[in-house]
């Protein structure tokens, strides 16, 4: 489908590159589990395994690609809305479900975008809009 973003633009955590030192103190962590823990690492695989990982950003400063939070991206846009006419709270919204969706990185937001994108070309080659 044409105008389709790749889910890669919303994944933002890489694995990273252990040192020799961060080798030994993984396996070391490891080794030190208890065996119901240990067992969870084992079904995820050691190697995919992180014990480094750092923890997401609160909601509040999480960007999107562009990087701007929900509330920026919800404010151009609705002020671009506002110049266009009128429009209803269930409008604002749609629009705030979206911007949230779009920087939290939730498949069902990328769904709809996609859907949306595509609506909007299939309406074009249709000529039902310019």
């Amino acid at each position: 489908m044409p105008g389709l973003i790749p889910a890669a633009v919303f994944c933002d955590s890489t694995p990273q590159e252990l040192t020799e030192e961060q080798e030994k103190l993984k396996r070391e962590i490891y080794e030190k589990m208890n065996p119901r823990r240990r067992k969870f690492v084992d079904r995820l695989g050691y190697e995919n395994w992180d014990p480094f990982q750092k923890p997401n950003d609160p909601l509040d400063i999480r960007m999107d690609v562009s990087k701007r939070t929900a509330q920026q991206l919800i404010n151009e846009f609705l002020r671009e809305a506002a110049q266009k006419g009128p429009y209803s709270n269930e409008y604002g919204k749609g629009a705030l479900e979206c911007a949230l969706g779009a920087v939290k990185r939730d498949e069902k937001y990328l769904g709809i975008f996609d859907f949306c994108l595509w609506y909007h070309d299939l309406l074009k080659k249709e000529g039902h809009i310019e």
